[in-house]
């Protein structure tokens, strides 16, 4: 176990960013196409392909997914990592013609200092392509791919991920880009809010403070009191190796959203577009009940820790004013 979304069996991810740009894109491949749902808190998400993943609809897996900054203008990685897929030959068969299913989601990140004047076309798709093409085993943390340009109440944002196993051998693993209204830390401080779901030192072995002031509970948001109403969301992946069927995703998700709720204070506030994708590759089968419910509370504890380590392994951007980098004040 790597403690990566790579933990998970024929799952690849991919990075590509811009510096200039201070955006990126991030892709989730499946090596063979996983069962999948989604399900949203927030209350400004920007998706690709949400409408397929209700369980109304006919469709039940997907080939990728794409996690891209940019606003709007971000879901047009989907199209690149589509574009990568269908060179491979990847994708729903319909008669003749191969369509690859790749969903999305997007932050706001267009006003963190980087140079968003790309002229007629964004840079999203060509991001969407590259990170594709170089999805593999390995990937960074921090400030990459999605979570490049991503911020927080008062630390700089980033991407994390994280992995865990379940008594009866299943696992679960989840990747996030951080870029919440809210905080991750208790306060100013060092403390995670997610310190309790901490394994070993992956975000600094901190754990809480000795005891808790009205300060630290007082409303940390981007833009004050006033609460900026677009430069936000937290959008994540969570897969695990259990066989589900969509219903039993949907549900995956919906538990695992409650990591948001351990990590970020406060969290799927109405300027917040929090979203939670959740993957079955259907390697090992579970108790629908008491398997699915022992599933979901890791799940979330593994979401938890991811946006966690997000924060933790993000480094500020290189621009006059931007936030500092966790590290930065207490590393």
């Amino acid at each position: 176990m790597k403690n990566l979304l790579t933990d998970i069996a024929g799952v690849r991810v991919g990075h590509a960013d811009d510096d200039e740009l201070a955006s990126g894109v991030t892709a989730v491949i499946f090596d063979q196409p996983a069962v999948a749902a989604i399900d949203v808190r927030g209350g400004g998400p920007g998706t690709r392909e949400g409408a397929l993943l209700d369980l109304a609809n006919t469709v039940e897996r997907v080939d990728a997914f794409a996690l891209s900054g940019g606003s709007a203008f971000g879901l047009d990685a989907g199209g690149g990592v589509q574009a990568w897929l269908a060179e491979q030959g990847r994708g729903l068969v319909v008669r003749g013609a191969v369509i690859p299913i790749v969903p999305g989601a997007i932050l706001f990140d267009l006003l963190n200092g980087g140079d968003k004047a790309w002229g007629r076309f964004s840079p999203y798709r060509d991001l969407g392509y590259a990170a594709a093409s170089h999805a593999g085993g390995d990937f960074a943390l921090g400030s990459v791919g999605a979570g490049l340009g991503a911020t927080t109440a008062n630390f700089k944002g980033g991407l994390g991920s994280a992995s865990a196993i379940t008594q009866g051998g299943v696992k679960v693993a989840a990747i996030a880009a951080v870029n919440a209204v809210g905080s991750v830390t208790v306060g100013d401080g060092p403390w995670f809010w997610a310190a309790p779901f901490e394994i070993g030192n992956e975000y600094g072995g901190r754990g809480f403070p000795a005891s808790f002031s009205q300060d630290m509970l007082r409303l940390r948001a981007k833009g004050g009191a006033a609460v900026n109403a677009s430069e936000n969301t937290t959008i994540a992946v969570l897969v695990t190796d259990a066989a589900l069927t969509k219903p039993q995703a949907k549900r995956l998700a919906m538990i695992a959203q409650t990591g948001f709720a351990r990590a970020i204070y406060p969290v799927h506030a109405p300027t917040d577009g929090d979203v939670v994708f959740a993957a079955a590759t259907g390697e090992k089968p579970i108790d629908p009940l008491a398997g699915l419910t022992e599933l979901g509370m890791i799940a979330a504890n593994v979401m938890a820790r991811a946006i966690a380590r997000g924060v933790y392994e993000a480094a500020a951007l290189p621009f006059a004013g931007a936030l500092p980098a966790w590290k930065d004040r207490f590393g």
